[in-house]
């Protein structure tokens, strides 16, 4: 499995802080950028897949609620998350 339990406490640690901290807005944008680039691969060698593309962009807009979220109450830790996982804004 791609992402197994490892992998999730890795990032939360790396990104929430600790391995418990798994609903800190870092750590769940961190998680479905992973899941976010998993479903890309998958995607560019399985075009017709369209229930995954669907899963694809629901991700992404959980993804884009929590970045609107986090750049209207703390803006520093918004540049920090964007920062650190190279996502462009």
């Amino acid at each position: 499995m791609y992402l197994s339990t490892e992998i999730k406490k890795n990032i939360f640690k790396e990104h929430g802080g600790s391995e418990a901290n798994t609903g800190s807005p870092e750590s769940q944008i961190a998680l479905f950028t992973h899941r976010i680039s998993h479903l890309t691969n998958h995607l560019k060698s399985n075009k017709k897949d369209i229930s995954t593309r669907r899963s694809l962009v629901l991700l992404v807009g959980k993804r884009r609620k929590l970045l609107n979220y986090l750049k209207e109450n703390d803006i520093e830790r918004y540049r920090a998350i964007i920062k650190k996982l190279g996502l462009r804004k």
